[in-house]
């Protein structure tokens, strides 16, 4: 049991990226289609646990950090969450890899003027669009001294009736540090 216990390992991460998805390729006709997802800064934070060899779950969730315009004069701002299955190989005692793959959702804010309360939700100044999403991730461990990590990285996510945005999928793509407890 306790050489099972000692073989685990958990990964904790901060991240900054930047999200590009493809815009309209009609832009002379106003819609909400037209809007594109792409543009802004996103931090994340990320953890994972390895639990049989070099497999294990993990979660991420990935915000803009500041709101943007939604068709000119709404302001909104998207999170995306997602839990997955993940593949962390080490190579050496400096480097390592990363595969996920797994299902979230797309969390879209829009921010109004004034709030609005309910009983189990509490007072809010926005209402939320959510949507469905697979997501597939890759990185690059860098371990420069100890447990600490520097992670280049990209993930794609596949969103199900994305209505507000001229696209179903985005990249995110970006850098993170972490630090490894446990492993070997």
């Amino acid at each position: 049991m306790s050489t099972a216990a000692f073989s685990q390992q958990i990964d904790a991460a901060f991240g900054v990226s930047a999200l590009t998805a493809p815009s309209s390729n009609n832009a002379a006709t106003f819609s909400a289609f037209t809007q594109s997802l792409s543009g802004g800064t996103y931090l994340s934070f990320s953890g994972d646990a390895l639990i049989k060899h070099n497999f294990g779950v993990g979660g991420e969730i990935a915000w803009r950090a500041h709101q943007n315009l939604f068709a000119g004069f709404q302001p909104y701002r998207p999170v995306f969450w997602d839990f997955n299955g993940i593949y962390a190989p080490r190579f050496s005692k400096y480097t390592g890899a990363e595969l996920q793959a797994g299902i979230g959702a797309e969390s879209i804010r829009f921010y109004q003027n004034f709030y609005t309360c309910g009983y189990f939700s509490g007072c809010t100044n926005y209402t939320t669009s959510t949507h469905f999403m697979g997501h597939f991730g890759a990185g690059i461990r860098f371990y420069p001294f100890g447990n600490f990590f520097i992670r280049p990285e990209a993930h794609v996510y596949l969103i199900r009736n994305n209505i507000e945005f001229s696209s179903n999928y985005a990249v995110r793509y970006g850098a993170s540090i972490g630090y490894t407890f446990g492993g070997r």
